[in-house]
Parts: C-alpha cells; structure tokens; sequence
C-alpha cells in the first residue's frame, strides 16, 4: 500500500489535470483556433435600415423586385403558351367555372 506521499501525488494530478486542460485550451485560443475568413467583413454583411429614407428605400428596392419576377413570370407563361397552345388551351378549360344549364 502506498503512503501519504502517494496519495497526496494522486490527489494533486486529479485536481491538476483538469486545470491544467482548461489552460492549455482556454489561453490563446485566438491563435490556436481561428479559422481565417470564417466571419464575414461588415462591408459584407445586410445592414439594417435605420431612418425614413432608407426604410422608403428598401421598400421601393423590394417592390421592384417583386415587379421584375413577376413580369418575369408572365413573359415566361406567356412564352409556354405560344409554344404549346394545345397545353394552355387545357389549363384554360380546366380554370374556368363550370356553369349549370338549366
């Protein structure tokens, strides 16, 4: 059986291993862990609207956006259209309300 030599070896590595981890893992970490070009510049990053004019802004930036996919859209339906009328004829027909003869 060890001694009271032994036992204060153990009890000291068992309370000095786990600090001593967290020291080599806690300092620098800046250095030993960093990734270059994980995060993205600010120049990069959206940017929040803060005042009226930037709000009108970006609303009058969305809406147009908004307008240019829908026009896309309908030039893109339209296109389809001439080239398979027999398929638009259909969709046409199958849209339309039915009515009741009576």
């Amino acid at each position: 059986m060890g001694g009271l030599n032994l036992e204060v070896f153990k009890f000291g590595t068992y309370v000095m291993f786990p600090i001593g981890i967290m020291y080599y893992f806690g300092t620098n970490l800046d250095d030993r862990f960093a990734v270059s070009g994980f995060w993205p510049k600010p120049e990069e990053c959206n940017k929040l609207p803060r005042d009226r004019e930037e709000i009108k802004a970006e609303y009058e930036r969305i809406v147009a956006r908004q307008k240019l996919r829908l026009a896309r859209k309908v030039e893109e339906q339209r296109r389809f259209a001439e080239a398979h009328p027999e398929l638009h004829e259909q969709q046409q027909q199958q849209h339309q309300p039915q009515q009741n003869e009576s």
